[in-house]
């Protein structure tokens, strides 16, 4: 671009083409504010009138820079100065209102399209899922007259976000019968729905579709690689995934030794992170919670505050609600309770459930009533309808030998007409994830599931008996 500045700088004599030509050539290389200035200088010259080609590219660098009311402002000066108002400049202003969170004047701005192209009905779709509105993303995606590979991807990655892996896989399957060829970001899509569910026979057969069809093994697609097999249990397959990929980024890194750290495998996750280090590449956020993730698994209390420390002193980066947890789960673990209580007071945001939630299990840990009822009132005044925390608190008290006490908590959830939760679990079975609840008798097949359970239970109550006849003769 700086050739190109100073080749325009030269020019005597700049018609339109050319000051549109900058502006453009700005946005694309994601430089809104030179390709903003470049037009208010146009605008000074006065000798020239914007056209819809200039609109486009002053609207998308409002998009890149999530300036609403300037956008709003060039969205005036379109309809008020008689701009040709193609689709492509429509869906420009409609992609600029998502960006910019205002989902209102997207959803005018598309009703108003004549002649909607796929890039309409993406944007459109993309809107909706960016406000979690997925029920409103699936109605848009159903009223497209035809489809290629980006609504799916749109409409698939909004269910990933939103934490719907099994709606997203089971778009994927209908993607399959429309016979439309997924690409590499469907691939990402679908490792990250089977990263959220434990999916990871369906992970496996998205590995051996890349292998087969000889997809490009990107770092973005590695690295998602990666951590599906980390998160699905296969941690020796993560490793030998992340050995072979030719190309590897601070991502991947991360994706790998935090991986480690979830499996328990502290020294080897820290080795990681200090060969990344060594590397010259960059952590983030989540790689500190990586590693002190680990060291939390593995107690290693001195390594952990050091990690803590580095955060900011060495890699200026701000410490967010999950490093919190981690160290005050650490410190709690390691029985450094007054410590941890200290840390948790002097945070510099308010500590959420997940932080109270590791003070008191720590404190259950190691017998601690009184600081175990704080962080227990703590978390029943962040969210009085949960029934966890009262059953939790009862069962500290019973392990304490308080009976009474635990008593009056489940009295008190009588009360307040507090429910225990239903448990939930789920498996993979063909590539299809089936979910199950304590009692619930809505899956198809659900009265030959609780025959074999019957006939499980009684295996096992058989077991058991000849066990005990074993053990007594």
């Amino acid at each position: 671009m700086a050739e190109a500045r100073r080749l325009f700088d030269q020019m005597p004599v700049r018609d339109l083409v050319s000051w549109n030509t900058l502006i453009g050539g700005y946005v694309r290389r994601g430089l809104p504010g030179e390709a903003l200035e470049v037009f208010w200088r146009m605008a000074e010259d006065g000798t020239l009138a914007p056209d819809e080609v200039t609109m486009i590219g002053v609207v998308s660098g409002c998009g890149q820079l999530r300036d609403l009311e300037l956008g709003k402002r060039f969205h005036g000066y379109v309809e008020s100065n008689g701009v040709r108002c193609t689709v492509r400049l429509m869906n420009v202003l409609m992609d600029m209102y998502v960006k910019c969170g205002d989902l209102e004047r997207a959803k005018s701005v598309f009703e108003r399209i004549d002649g909607k192209t796929v890039v309409s009905w993406t944007t459109m779709i993309v809107a909706y899922t960016k406000f979690g509105l997925m029920d409103d993303a699936r109605r848009v995606f159903d009223e497209m007259p035809e489809r290629d590979a980006f609504p799916w991807n749109a409409l698939m990655a909004g269910y990933v976000q939103c934490k719907q892996g099994k709606e997203a896989l089971g778009l994927f399957h209908e993607m399959q019968e429309a016979k439309v060829r997924p690409d590499e970001i469907t691939m990402v899509n679908i490792l990250s729905a089977c990263s959220q569910l434990g999916a990871l026979e369906m992970g496996m057969w998205v590995h051996h579709y890349i292998d087969r069809h000889r997809l490009s093994l990107s770092v973005t697609l590695g690295t998602n690689l990666v951590d599906m097999y980390a998160k699905c249990g296969n941690i020796e397959k993560a490793i030998h995934v992340f050995k072979d990929l030719p190309e590897k980024n601070a991502l991947t890194w991360t994706a790998m030794l935090c991986g480690l750290a979830n499996h328990g495998r502290a020294d080897e996750a820290i080795q990681y992170f200090r060969r990344m280090i060594e590397l010259g590449l960059q952590p983030d956020e989540i790689t500190f919670i990586g590693v002190l993730s680990a060291c939390c698994h593995a107690g290693l209390v001195k390594e952990g505050r050091d990690f803590f420390s580095l955060l900011v002193s060495k890699y200026h980066l701000e410490r967010k609600m999950k490093h919190y947890s981690c160290m005050i789960d650490l410190l709690g673990r390691a029985g450094h309770l007054d410590e941890a209580e200290h840390l948790v007071n002097t945070m510099p945001m308010e500590p959420d459930a997940v932080v109270w939630g590791a003070l008191f299990f720590a404190c259950r840990m190691h017998g601690n009533i009184t600081l175990g009822e704080r962080a227990a009132m703590k978390l029943v005044e962040l969210d009085p309808s949960d029934s966890g925390i009262y059953v939790l608190l009862a069962n500290m008290y019973v392990e304490a030998g308080m009976k009474k006490k635990a008593d009056k908590v489940r009295v008190m959830m009588r009360h307040l007409g507090v429910e225990k939760v239903p448990g939930c679990s789920c498996i993979e079975l063909n590539g299809v994830v089936h979910e199950f609840i304590v009692k619930d008798k809505s899956h198809t097949d659900s009265d030959a599931i609780y025959d074999c359970l019957h006939d499980i239970t009684q295996q096992i109550r058989h077991t058991a008996n000849m066990i005990d006849i074993c053990a007594t003769g």
